[in-house]
């Protein structure tokens, strides 16, 4: 196995599971209801539907550093807004996150591995392999923060 590949395969097992350290991204939402998306069950802290359409911009920076466009993220772009709480727009929200992982997945097998060294663009100057495992590690401090509000959530009922 070579680089990529275990930078693909840890990008995969964060998001869609087999994770060492327990439920990956996915796991973690496959059975959230789109009231519990939306709801605030810690006060000051997103919620799971924010933190959705956190990860999604996140892949979308790093698809954009990857095409080099070095443009910093937006605030809105980080933490867009939620517009209501409609079914269809939660399983739009995911839709959209699958289709950015699989975009981002899809860049990093194709990526040179002899440039996971230089930086993707200069600012910030980091380098294509701390992009990419940034990712995964990125995901895994979400899903930490997706497995707690869904604690918070279940243990009032």
């Amino acid at each position: 196995m070579n680089e990529i590949d275990r930078l693909d395969d840890q990008l995969r097992r964060s998001f869609e599971g087999e994770a060492w350290h327990g439920p990956s991204v996915l796991e973690l939402l496959e059975d959230v209801t789109p009231e519990e998306a939306y709801a605030h069950p810690v006060p000051a802290a997103h919620s799971i539907w924010e933190l959705v359409l956190h990860l999604t911009g996140t892949y979308g920076i790093v698809l954009r550093r990857l095409r080099g466009d070095g443009t910093q993220i937006t605030p809105s772009e980080d933490w867009p807004a939620v517009a209501s709480a409609a079914p269809s727009e939660w399983q739009d929200a995911l839709s959209s996150l699958r289709r950015a992982y699989e975009q981002l997945r899809k860049a990093v097998r194709g990526f040179t591995p002899a440039k996971l060294d230089e930086p993707l663009v200069p600012e910030p100057p980091y380098t294509a392999y701390t992009q990419f495992i940034g990712i995964t590690q990125h995901d895994l401090y979400h899903a930490g923060q997706i497995a707690v509000l869904k604690k918070a959530l279940r243990s009032a009922d």
